[in-house]
């Protein structure tokens, strides 16, 4: 029976990576990878969406950062005794950043921003000739654009490429890399809302309810240990598990009314 996750798309697939280790070649392996790959494909979605409106598609970023999820599938060793995630989560980020470096180069420009650059530069080359930097003033005489049309065109010239994130920066006196600078969804805004949006549905579980999600998800047991340990089946271990997420998800919904359960569950808070 598979396990619950305390992520939607944190799937357990340790036995999987084990029994990846020990199959050889064949179609088996390829089958069971193929799952593999398709189980952590959320994760690598969400990943992806963090990058969304840095002038590449959503899609597209999707596709980079499943080449990078394909990527940790194969070089993970669970004999390492690292979770997946954290291995996972920056070779995803890596291939991405690696995307933005070396395929998105040129910024969008207008087509009219485009001409205005060319008559502008064509014309800068022109007057430069005589020794003397033309000041805007004169490329619009002699172009008969105007001083606007002529600095929309200049700054096109100087933004016509886009700095690679690897760039190096300065501030407060040292060196950064651009895209050490970049803003991130911060996941921690989600997690205090799913908190508190738990905290009610979690005050109304029995005292077991609440031991048994405490050792699932804030232990890292298995439900087969938690099994042991409370002296039950594994299977009533499933079911309380599943049966107490259901209650603070339903919980959540009515003191929460924002929050969708249907669409993905609550991550785990503490059950005090």
């Amino acid at each position: 029976m598979a396990e619950e996750s305390r992520y939607a798309d944190d799937p357990d697939t340790a036995a999987a990576f084990r029994r990846l280790v020990e199959l050889p070649g064949g179609p088996v392996k390829e089958r069971l990878r193929g799952e593999v790959i398709c189980a952590w494909l959320p994760m690598a979605h969400r990943l992806a969406a963090r990058y969304r409106n840095r002038g590449e598609t959503l899609e597209d970023l999707r596709q980079v950062a499943a080449i990078g999820l394909v990527n940790a599938v194969d070089r993970y060793d669970p004999a390492v005794g690292r979770a997946f995630a954290p291995f996972a989560v920056p070779t995803i980020t890596g291939e991405i950043k690696r995307h933005f470096r070396d395929r998105m180069w040129s910024v969008h420009v207008p087509r009219r921003i485009q001409n205005l650059r060319t008559i502008v530069r064509l014309a800068h080359a022109e007057l430069a000739a005589s020794g003397t930097p033309p000041s805007p003033a004169r490329i619009a005489g002699h172009t008969g654009l105007s001083e606007e049309e002529v600095r929309q065109g200049s700054e096109a010239l100087h933004g016509f490429s886009a700095l690679s994130i690897d760039a190096e920066t300065t501030a407060d006196g040292g060196e950064l890399l651009l895209g050490d600078r970049l803003g991130a969804v911060d996941e921690a805004y989600d997690l205090v809302l799913d908190r508190e949006a738990a905290k009610p549905g979690i005050s109304r579980l029995a005292e077991r309810e609440k031991r048994v999600l405490y050792l699932r998800f804030f232990a890292g047991m298995t439900q087969s240990a938690i099994a042991t340990e409370l002296g039950i089946s594994q299977m009533h271990v499933s079911r309380l598990i599943s049966e107490s997420c259901r209650r603070i998800r339903e919980s959540a919904g009515e003191h929460h009314p924002g929050h969708h359960p249907d669409r993905r569950p609550l991550r785990a808070a503490h059950p005090m």
